[in-house]
């Protein structure tokens, strides 16, 4: 008897810009997928709940009821599809099959595609449908299209001119001193980090922590779906492959690093997923069921321009979705705002947010830099020219307002968006760090290894959080904090203002594209967020 099929909403993807289709896909290659599904209205951006939920409550409140798991695993299997793996909390399940079953099961046609960024990967074009029976019950299918949607946002890069003129990176101690972090080691803390992609030097962090006069906390690697590299892995590699996860395992030991730094009593969980869509939702779902345990802060320095065609709307929205999920849980999820500027890479004459660090239910992390000597510098937003990475160097924070995601009503700060006619959308960032020059004391290798970018700016935050954590009674240690930071305390001034230093200095416009941006002033801007932190003041606010 023939299956009839329903268009699943929010599944279009177009062809990939510079991709190539080679040829279909094997018919008899196994595929793995992540079904999303449908569960109780969580509450919007403006209605979340004073105290953060268990996970034990979330899912009670919240997760996906087992008749729509079992329907889907019902319809599924004569179909040739078997669902592995259940999840009712994160709304979601497992499932795999041949190719040639998940195109009958979901009207699509997978092929092989080309493009000089990515290699070979499998694809596809246009929507998916889902069997009449499931409408309304899946919400999302991810895995069938593996193009990526996951950039770091920074490369390593050569120390800038500025340390010529007296200022060396910043070691651990120098970055507790410079953003006032409380005393303490965050013994007791749990800080993840997201990687889609490179590996793991566990000597580097050994080495780094040695250099910096600390102990070296625990590490676990948590392969979601990707197994964390080797050094021996990486050398197996073709040479091209070889430099590609050089260059992004530098990102993860930066992540990892500072961190370690910063909480070298925390136990530090980095998570490994693939770069697309459904690596994206199975990380985050992971780190809000609690595998292995529920951090007091995600570090996520990985992005894409919000309204890229690569995202598909329902991936962006299982993505949000699962963000929204750690929020309620009281998990701050700190997210890099980007290295390009006003544009965020793409190439129109418009300006553009990085997601997920526009979501509502993350804090979003701009970038600065120091300027001048050791005995008088000033701190101002990160810009080099032409303000966005190019292979002769450049970069500059992310930030602006969103398009996609509408300004909760908790962020009551008055920023116009510099495109005509645009929403007044989520603006970001929400505080801001180091990114520029100096930059930050690193090792990679065994050798020293300045780097930087947003990308730093994010886990020195998620560190700063689980300092803050650790010295903050039981009652008041997992919260999200984005929202907290706009709302008033005594005395007429937001928890940001009181916790946070000001950056009103610079700009992020990105050049040729939209050559223009948005600019740092007194109090609130969008791209520097409420400023730098001053944590022993931070932490005070939020004893309160």
């Amino acid at each position: 008897m023939a299956t009839h099929h329903v268009e699943l909403p929010g599944s279009h993807r177009p062809a990939k810009a510079d991709a190539t289709r080679l040829r279909d896909a094997d018919p008899q290659a196994r595929v793995e997928v992540t079904l999303t599904l449908r569960g109780p209205q969580l509450p919007d951006a403006n209605n979340f709940p004073s105290a953060p939920l268990s996970p034990e409550q979330y899912k009670a409140q919240y997760g996906a009821s087992s008749a729509d798991a079992e329907k889907v695993a019902q319809v599924l299997g004569p179909l040739g599809i078997k669902v592995d793996e259940t999840s009712l909390s994160t709304r979601s399940l497992h499932a795999s099959g041949t190719v040639e079953a998940m195109q009958a099961a979901f009207g699509v046609s997978l092929g092989i595609y080309h493009s000089a960024k990515q290699g070979q990967f499998r694809g596809r074009e246009g929507t998916l449908q889902v069997p009449q029976e499931l409408a309304g019950i899946v919400t999302g299918i991810f895995g069938l299209d593996q193009r990526r949607v996951a950039h770091r946002k920074a490369s390593a890069v050569e120390p800038l001119p500025e340390v010529a003129h007296g200022l060396a990176p910043l070691t651990a101690s120098e970055l507790e001193s410079r953003y006032s972090f409380p005393p303490g080691e965050a013994e007791g803390q749990i800080v993840a980090i997201a990687e889609f992609g490179g590996g793991y030097f566990p000597d580097d962090v050994a080495a780094y922590c040695k250099k910096q006069g600390r102990p070296t906390p625990k590490v676990t690697v948590q392969s979601v779906n990707l197994k964390a590299l080797t050094l021996a892995d990486i050398q197996q590699l073709p040479p091209d492959q070889q430099q590609q996860q050089l260059d992004m395992s530098a990102e993860v030991m930066m992540d990892i690093e500072i961190v370690a730094g910063l909480c070298p009593k925390a136990e530090v969980v980095v998570y490994f997923a693939t770069f697309d869509q459904k690596g994206w939702v199975d990380l985050i779902n992971q780190v809000v069921a609690g595998k292995p345990a529920v951090p007091v802060a995600l570090s996520v320095s990985w992005g894409l321009a919000e309204d890229a065609p690569d995202w598909s709307a329902a991936g962006r929205d299982a993505i949000n979705t699962a963000l929204s999920a750690a929020a309620l849980q009281g998990i701050t999820v700190c997210v890099a705002s980007g290295d390009d500027g006003s544009g965020d890479q793409m190439t129109d004459k418009r300006g553009h947010v990085d997601f997920p660090s526009s979501s509502p239910f993350v804090l979003s992390v701009g970038g600065t830099k120091i300027t001048g000597t050791t005995a008088h510098s000033t701190e101002v937003v990160w810009w080099d020219s032409p303000g966005r990475r190019t292979s002769k160097g450049g970069g500059a924070t992310g930030g602006g307002v969103s398009t996609i995601f509408a300004r909760p009503k908790w962020q009551d700060v008055t920023v116009k968006s510099i495109n005509p006619g645009s929403i007044d959308g989520r603006v970001i960032p929400d505080v801001t760090a180091l990114a520029g020059a100096p930059m930050y004391d690193l090792i990679m290798l065994g050798q020293d290894s300045p780097n930087g970018g947003t990308s730093a700016a994010t886990p020195l935050w998620a560190a700063l959080l689980a300092r803050i954590s650790a010295a903050l009674p039981a009652s008041k240690q997992r919260r999200f904090l984005t929202p907290l930071l706009y709302q008033k305390e005594a005395g007429g001034k937001t928890l940001g203002q009181a916790g946070c230093h000001d950056i009103t200095s610079g700009q992020n416009t990105s050049r040729p594209f939209p050559g223009t941006g948005y600019h740092a002033g007194t109090g609130f801007d969008a791209v520097s967020g409420w400023g730098t932190p001053n944590g022993t003041a931070l932490l005070t606010a939020l004893e309160s």
